[in-house]
């Protein structure tokens, strides 16, 4: 196939234009490997790791991650499913006018661990 020339009509004084009519170079079916070396990169991985605060049953001194005061945590109770089992078993032994007992006490609960000035959770205590 031959590509038709095109004359252009402006003035060209003193530009050297090569005037050829050849088809580019035929495309070869197979692939260069050698001319584009892939080397397979590994992603590098981090790891971090928090240390959480160790909470018990008791209000605690902790500096707030929130607000960054130094404060004397505020503990609420919650029931858990230890309290609900423990109230189980007094009913299945028959004594069920001590099933509320798991409820009242704090040692059946888990201990909530809130800070007083920005009411953010700092922890639980699973007991």
């Amino acid at each position: 196939m031959k590509i038709p020339l095109v004359q252009h009509q402006g003035d060209l004084s003193g530009v050297d234009i090569a005037e050829t009519t050849q088809n580019p170079p035929p495309y070869n079916n197979q692939m260069q490997t050698d001319l584009y070396h892939v080397v397979p990169t590994v992603p590098t991985q981090q790891f971090i790791t928090v240390q959480a605060p160790q909470m018990g049953p008791k209000p605690a001194r902790y500096t707030c991650p929130s607000c960054k005061a130094s404060i004397t945590t505020r503990v609420e109770y919650v029931s858990a499913t230890k309290t609900h089992l423990c109230a189980l078993l007094l009913c299945c032994l028959c004594c069920w006018p001590c099933a509320c007992i798991p409820y009242c006490g704090k040692s059946c609960r888990n201990a909530t661990h809130y800070c007083p000035n920005c009411n953010a959770y700092i922890g639980s205590y699973i007991g």
